[in-house]
């Protein structure tokens, strides 16, 4: 195996998996060169910056609207904005990437609006964990909410300290819904609780979803410290976040971060991997390849001996995520900055006036496959618009919305899925990405715990006790 001095690892993506592998090989000394097809870094958690003043390229501006609700495409003008192209939280749980943000000049408490474990579906259900020690603040939280008979109350209880006596695992990986039916909890409690937690977790219908991960998942965030339950809702966009202070951090130690440059095609070579581009090729030792899964199958489909790997990745599903941006008149506010709907479209509100000073814009989130995906996008921001109204009594009509939709967001997270090692059987060639193999469902925590892993990989291979 080549030592380190030899390295010299090309990172096909600049997502939070890649950057995330960029930064651990770069604070190791070990050259390394970033390649992004996109103009922006990020992937899919970025930020999109658009002006409501101009059409950039064949992305149409967001709708103005007259207050008869019919529609216009005369934009709004003098507003520039960056808009993230999915409105996600972190929880404290996710130690890898709050920590990787911190490296690379973040500042956790200034970048994020943090807020105390709460789930309120308004006027339906309200659960808030009080300040104490896990898992004493869930088991109050469930004992003390809202929306819930005092029967249900328990019962969620009990499933939790089932759950934690068994240390969150199952013999056997079964859907979401089984393991609730096998733990009676009642349709009222999948409906209020359950469900909002899995499709906010792993972004897959209850009834296909994988138990096990979602137990990985309330395992690290409610039975650890009372912290790691915490929401963490950025204040910046997405690719400011992490992935373009990760860049500045590569590029200070020596490495490279080149934007709008896609990889074509991957040539295996004596001294590693040729990596094809439209603006020429160059040699590497080892390549990282960080790109969505579809990508990441094209890439390694000439690789004969990869193809059980590419089987893996042809046999994932995919599930959507939608974001419908409303810009009301700045005094609009909800009643939190946070807040979900029962039974509606809109899954979760965020109030981004609360949350970021972009007063009376309201980002609503549809997670996971449903009945929005018939509408148009004029329809769905139309359904949201009158959820809204009734809801709120929002007597305002939005100046503009924008319906932002990830169709492949991220993998179906269903049980016992063959998800692909980061270390292929090429030594040169290693994959990471949320979908990678790996105890959480697809994440900000998964991706840069699966890239911080390619480089442990790669510097512990080449260390002189390596193999």
């Amino acid at each position: 195996m080549k030592n380190i001095e030899n390295l010299n690892v090309a990172i096909i993506g600049g997502g939070y998996a890649g950057m995330a592998a960029a930064v651990a090989l770069a604070e190791r000394g070990i050259p390394v060169t970033v390649f992004e097809s996109a103009r922006q870094l990020g992937g899919r958690a970025r930020g999109v910056p658009f002006s409501t003043a101009h059409n950039h390229g064949d992305k149409p501006p967001p709708f103005q609207l007259s207050p008869a609700g019919g529609k216009s495409n005369r934009p709004l003008q003098g507003r520039n904005l960056i808009l993230d192209n999915g409105q996600h939280l972190l929880l404290g749980c996710y130690h890898q990437t709050l920590r990787l943000i911190e490296q690379v000049g973040g500042n956790i408490e200034a970048d994020f609006l943090r807020l105390p474990l709460q789930l309120d579906l308004h006027g339906h259900f309200a659960l808030r964990a009080p300040r104490l020690p896990a898992p004493f603040h869930l088991l109050f939280a469930l004992l003390g909410a809202d929306g819930l008979s005092w029967a249900e109350r328990f019962s969620a209880a009990r499933f939790m300290l089932a759950m934690r006596k068994n240390n969150f695992n199952i013999i056997n990986d079964i859907s979401v819904s089984a393991l609730l039916s096998i733990h009676k909890q009642s349709a009222a409690l999948v409906q209020k609780l359950w469900e909002p937690l899995c499709i906010a977790a792993l972004n897959t219908p209850v009834q296909i979803a994988s138990a096990q991960v979602l137990l990985n998942v309330l395992r690290d965030a409610l039975n650890q410290t009372r912290c790691d339950s915490d929401m963490l809702i950025p204040r910046i966009d997405f690719t400011e976040l992490l992935p373009a202070r990760a860049a500045r951090y590569v590029k200070k130690c020596g490495g490279h971060v080149l934007t709008s440059c896609g990889v074509e095609r991957l040539l295996p070579h004596y001294i590693g991997m040729e990596v094809v581009t439209k603006r020429g090729s160059l040699f590497f030792s080892h390549v990282i390849c960080a790109t969505a899964p579809v990508t990441t199958a094209r890439l390694l489909r000439p690789f004969d001996e990869l193809a059980p790997v590419i089987a893996q990745i042809d046999a994932l599903q995919h599930q959507p995520i939608y974001t419908v941006y409303l810009q009301y008149p700045s005094h609009i506010t909800l009643p939190h900055a946070m807040l979900g709907l029962h039974q509606r479209f809109s899954q979760w509100l965020f109030d981004k006036g609360q949350i970021a000073g972009q007063h009376g814009l309201i980002a609503a989130v549809i997670s996971a496959e449903g009945l929005h995906q018939a509408l148009t996008q004029d329809e769905l921001a139309q359904k949201v618009i009158a959820e809204l109204r009734e809801e709120f009594g929002f007597v305002d009509t939005p100046l503009w919305f924008k319906v932002i939709a990830e169709k492949r967001a991220t993998f179906a997270c269903t049980p016992d899925l063959s998800r692909p090692d980061q270390q292929t059987s090429l030594p040169c060639l290693l994959l990471a990405g949320d979908y990678t193999a790996g105890d959480y469902p697809a994440t900000l925590e998964g991706a840069v715990q699966s890239g911080l892993y390619c480089a442990d990989l790669l510097s512990a291979a080449s260390s002189p006790s390596g193999h």
